[in-house]
């Protein structure tokens, strides 16, 4: 069969063209011209599919980069691990703690992120579709949370806060329900952690003793740490161990320590102060001579400014609550946070 350059030197050397200015006559079709047209279309379409179709054509074989990978015993181990989902950094670290190499930990909120009105993303709703197990912490921290699991009700999720003994919010329109925030008490911590290593033994059998001995080594770290900050409280005179923020979070932390909590708002609902909610604080400052106040990292902290300003105390710094920092940032780790916390506590009430 003739080959497309061959059948081409065959074409006319001046072709006519035809516009609607010079229509195509109609006795060209009779025509010995015409007649080659006809063939040498015929052999451009004949040519055009024998090159389509010899089996002895060759292909080049793709790039590294468009080929996938072949699997690898990295790769199948990696596909083995059970993904646990967590609602926030804080019960990330807690559970990349426990679950050691054997499980893939992911935080559905990123670090800095404020968690009690977070809004669920597309992304959020693939990762929980293929997620093993989410743990969240319940105490209603995650108003969002009841949505989120009625997108895939096969999916199990544990409460981590269940067992732990809650504190009620005392004031405004969340007085008598609990506050959420009991993992800032290193005591509930260690239920948290309890509450992990059970979730991940049931859901994986084979590595269950693992997640035992990592969870009794993180609970010793844990323990460890509760008793540097008590110590370090301990050097504060009792009148002057006040924490004044911008939510009510520490509540569980101040009963642990002898602190006495004061706060704007006691959740992070709206995250805008009222004027009443400043006022109050600025006369609870006043009267007990509170040198220093502070807010949180995932909040505005403009109330706690004008505190500072109409009081003449000292915005002494921003605590880490509901997320952790940046990897490179001062609060990296659940540990890391209960202390950079209270050194921030402490050194602000004794620089002030």
């Amino acid at each position: 069969m003739a080959n497309l350059a061959s059948i081409l030197k065959y074409m006319p050397k001046n072709p006519q063209i035809f516009t609607p200015s010079r229509p195509f006559p109609l006795s060209l079709l009779s025509s010995p011209v015409w007649k080659q047209y006809q063939i040498i279309g015929l052999g451009l379409l004949l040519g055009v599919c024998v090159s389509g179709c010899n089996t002895q054509t060759t292909v080049e074989p793709p790039t590294n980069q468009n080929r996938a990978s072949s699997p690898t015993a990295t790769d199948s181990t990696r596909k083995d691990k059970k993904v646990i989902l967590t609602t926030f950094t804080v019960l990330a670290d807690m559970a990349e703690n426990v679950a050691g190499d054997k499980a893939t930990v992911q935080s559905i909120t990123k670090p800095g992120a404020e968690i009690h009105g977070y809004e669920v993303t597309p992304s959020d709703l693939t990762r929980g579709q293929k997620a093993d197990l989410i743990l969240d912490n319940g105490l209603s921290l995650e108003r969002w949370a009841t949505r989120f699991y009625n997108s895939f009700p096969k999916v199990p999720h544990i409460t981590l806060s269940e067992g732990v003994q809650p504190v009620n919010i005392a004031g405004d329109a969340y007085q008598g329900k609990p506050n959420p925030h009991a993992w800032m008490s290193p005591k509930n911590a260690l239920i948290y952690v309890d509450n992990i290593r059970k979730a991940l033994g049931n859901i994986d059998p084979a590595n269950a003793a693992t997640y035992d001995a990592n969870a009794a080594k993180y609970s010793e770290q844990i323990r460890a740490i509760d008793e540097k900050l008590k110590q370090a409280i301990s050097a504060i005179p009792p009148d002057k161990r006040y924490i004044v923020s911008c939510e009510g979070a520490f509540s569980y932390l101040a009963n642990d320590y002898g602190l006495k909590e004061v706060y704007i708002w006691p959740v992070n609902a709206e995250q805008q102060s009222t004027p009443k909610q400043v006022e109050r604080v600025i006369n609870t400052v006043k009267a007990n001579q509170i040198p220093a106040v502070f807010c949180e990292s995932t909040v505005s902290n403009q109330g706690q400014l004008q505190v500072a300003k109409e009081t003449g105390a000292k915005f002494a710094g921003v605590f880490y609550v509901d997320s952790l920092s940046p990897a490179e940032g001062p609060a990296s780790t659940y540990l890391k946070l209960l202390e950079y916390n209270v050194n921030t506590l402490i050194k602000g009430l004794q620089d002030s």
